[in-house]
């Protein structure tokens, strides 16, 4: 062996060992700001167990109501008929409340978002830019936002009016049902050199296994709080016919929805909370005079604000079904809920919502409602 392969032999293996060597701190950077962003060294709040026995049947978890199907010739109450009770304290909250919504926030997110700068070969207007980008919006279920520097150096969304300096791309790093992957994030850089190729711009491209590990942790900060609550109505007689009740929860401002569903709005296009019937729409539809027996109200907790009180506007409405169906309030083992019981709830929602704020991730803002689609 020559001393130029020597040397060949020892320059490659110095150069192997500087690659591993940077990759493991760029990962360890990586670990330490996402720590930091998504920490949880804390109790999981709503994952307890409550101080009350009754609280103890209560799912805190996501989930879904069970829907089960009640046989047998049995009376038939006519909720339309019926004469309403005394609405208890604060039932009227149910109705949705308009809240001061914060200035319309940029379409990439920092914190949730993977960002990769593009920067031009001068100042190019909108309406180039904006027929390059209309190819690239989603990479999987993972949306991708496009912000533009203008010439006094703030960045917007890009407008077709536009003339801008530099772009940042953004891709969704997770949602509900995925974290970014290798995959995706190739097939997103890929594209993303075409679409600049098209602009004469450079993408300044981010480590692949940085933004892996990052949204990977996101996704488990998503898991980890994706917590739906449920509060069932049911009767303590005949069931109710769904022919009457559907007049009844429209008067009190309910939406029925394409999954027939039923939302009571926010007031801002949004939702407080969804009520479900319990019933088989096939089977529904098939009656000449459908029937439940129970009634639940269900709210995702992480996309409703706190200043809303989803928590509080669902239980008074589900009190004043109570009223007006003559009904009780039951957990999913069919256990009455107590005033204590709702009370302890409440302040477990309240712990969630700083824990959420905490991780600069408000429950009902934008960040919020992005990642738990």
């Amino acid at each position: 062996m020559t001393d130029l392969q020597i040397s060949l032999i020892a320059i490659g293996g110095t150069i192997v060992v500087g690659v591993i060597s940077y990759n493991k701190w760029q990962e360890y950077k990586a670990r330490k700001s996402v720590e930091r962003a998504f920490s949880s060294d804390h109790d999981d709040v709503l994952m307890q167990p409550l101080v009350t026995d009754e609280a103890d049947r209560v799912a805190h978890a996501r989930h879904e109501p069970s829907f089960s199907g009640r046989d047998g010739d049995t009376a038939v109450m006519d909720v339309a008929n019926e004469t309403p009770g005394a609405a208890p304290a604060g039932a009227a909250a149910y109705t949705g409340a308009q809240i001061p919504l914060p200035a319309q926030e940029l379409p990439v997110d920092p914190l949730i978002d993977c960002n990769i700068p593009l920067m031009l070969e001068g100042t190019v207007h909108g309406a180039t830019i904006l027929p390059a980008l209309q190819s690239l919006t989603q990479i999987g279920s993972k949306p991708i936002h496009f912000i533009g520097l203008r010439a006094d150096q703030i960045w917007e969304a890009v407008r077709n009016e536009g003339m801008y300096s530099a772009l940042q791309a953004g891709v969704q790093l997770a949602n509900r049902s995925s974290a970014l992957t290798e995959l995706e994030y190739s097939e997103l850089v890929m594209r993303l050199r075409e679409v600049a190729d098209t602009l004469d711009a450079e993408p300044d491209v981010p480590d692949m296994a940085e933004i892996i590990y990052i949204a990977r942790e996101l996704h488990r900060f998503i898991a980890e709080h994706d917590v739906q609550l449920g509060i069932n109505i049911h009767t303590n007689g005949a069931p109710w016919a769904l022919n009457s009740l559907r007049p009844m929860l429209k008067k009190m401002g309910f939406e029925l929805r394409s999954d027939d569903r039923y939302s009571m709005p926010d007031g801002d296009g949004g939702n407080l909370f969804l009520l479900s019937v319990n019933t088989n729409p096939t089977t529904a539809a098939a009656s000449a005079a459908p029937t439940t027996a129970r009634l639940t109200l269900l709210l995702e907790v992480p996309c409703v604000a706190p200043l809303r009180d989803g928590y509080g506007a669902m239980t008074a409405c589900a009190k004043l079904l109570a009223v007006k169906l003559g009904g009780s309030l039951v957990d999913d083992d069919s256990q009455v809920l107590t005033d204590a019981a709702l009370a302890e709830i409440a302040a477990q929602v309240a712990a969630f919502y700083d824990d959420m704020e905490v991780a600069e991730i408000p429950a009902g803002s934008n960040r919020a409602q992005r990642l738990f689609q």
